[in-house]
């Protein structure tokens, strides 16, 4: 009776123990929801210097394939390689780059006001686009002055000039944070990336290190397949993009499209998002050749095709085949999920965190299996 009794007490003692942990458990996993959702930027901006990180790391660890360099003095070679690359093409290629930005911005801006006028005529509401019309300043101006008159100036009252000195001042502190808030961020980004880079082994162990000592070896082979994965998709994303830059410039600039070089340089930049960025630099080159005729349009059209055919069916599977291999549905899902929630941060760094996940479930699905197919 009395071990009845000593059982009783035991399994309640157990059950009170085991409701405790799940509620803590559930607890600090709310808690890391809610800690992950306030503090989002500043997470994707770590995890966007952890993959500069692995990007520097990888290109030293092919360098050290190379030249046998102690690891800080091949880092060392690697950051002023790309330093002066992009010193010289900011150097050569500045002026261009600023000219053809501002003509491209100009194109675009008139390609959207052409656009909207157009919905408009064939009646389409487009007020919800706020883009200026170009067809009413003219007439505005028009319409003040008569001809044969002289014009009347008013003077603008102290309340009118109180009024735009403050919005004046508003939108250049606006610009001003803007700008210190972008160029802290890219310094951000820069200062862990060569963090991160510098000592690996260190970051890798205090990683580890965290882990409990009965899962440390298996924590070790799940950082290292990530880290491995990271690597070899960024390498084979670098080498996707300049060919998506070299390609789209070189072909952009033999038809005769104003702006080649910088629309290179953004649907290379843009490439690093899949799907949405083609996307994307599809529209502004056709915007952009819309003002060199309907035969440059279609020219441009068929090169963007091309584009994304190389990229989808020649380097996709051959670079990156050994990366990763995740279905464009699921990516594209996981963008747009990602992208509504948290932003341009979230569909920017979609792939690389599903390639975190890739690997955690593959590694937890072959263990289960394993498991499974002891006992047989």
């Amino acid at each position: 009776m009395a071990g009845s009794a000593d059982n009783h007490l035991q399994a309640r003692n157990d059950l009170a123990w085991a409701i405790s942990v799940g509620g803590i458990a559930i607890v600090a996993f709310a808690s890391l929801l809610i800690f992950a959702w306030h503090f989002a930027a500043t997470l994707f901006l770590i995890f966007a210097g952890i993959l500069l990180g692995v990007a520097l790391n990888a290109l030293t660890n092919i360098l050290g394939r190379l030249v046998r360099l102690p690891h800080s003095l091949r880092l060392m070679i690697v950051c002023l390689a790309l330093a002066g690359l992009l010193s010289g093409v900011a150097f050569l290629g500045g002026a261009t780059i600023v000219q053809q930005a501002t003509a491209l911005s100009d194109t675009i801006k008139s390609q959207l006001v052409g656009v909207k006028a157009f919905l408009d005529r064939n009646g389409i509401d487009t007020g919800y686009f706020d883009l200026p019309n170009q067809s009413n300043a003219p007439a505005a101006s028009s319409s003040t002055a008569t001809p044969g008159t002289a014009p009347t100036y008013n003077l603008p009252s102290a309340s009118a000039l109180a009024s735009s000195g403050g919005a004046i001042i508003s939108q250049t502190l606006k610009l001003l944070l803007g700008t210190v808030s972008a160029v802290g961020n890219f310094f951000i980004v820069l200062f862990l990336g060569l963090a991160f880079a510098a000592q690996p082994g260190v970051y890798r162990l205090g990683l580890l290190y965290m882990a409990p000592a009965r899962h440390r070896a298996q924590a070790t082979t799940i950082v290292d397949r990530i880290s491995d994965t990271l690597e070899r998709w960024l390498i084979a994303q670098i080498i996707t993009m300049a060919a998506v830059f070299a390609v789209t410039w070189i072909g952009l600039a033999i038809i005769g499209i104003q702006s080649s070089f910088i629309l290179g340089i953004q649907a290379g930049l843009l490439a690093f998002i899949p799907t949405i960025g083609a996307l994307i630099a599809g529209l502004i080159v056709v915007l952009a050749s819309f003002a060199s005729g309907w035969v440059a349009t279609a020219s441009a059209f068929a090169l963007l095709l091309g584009v994304h055919a190389l990229e989808s069916y020649v380097l996709t599977p051959i670079i990156q085949r050994q990366a990763l291999d995740i279905p464009p549905a699921t990516i594209f899902a996981f963008q747009i999920l990602l992208g509504v929630v948290f932003g341009i941060w979230g569909i920017s760094l979609a792939l690389p965190l599903m390639a975190i996940i890739k690997v955690l479930i593959d590694h937890f699905k072959a263990d289960e299996a394993g498991t499974s197919a002891a006992p047989a």
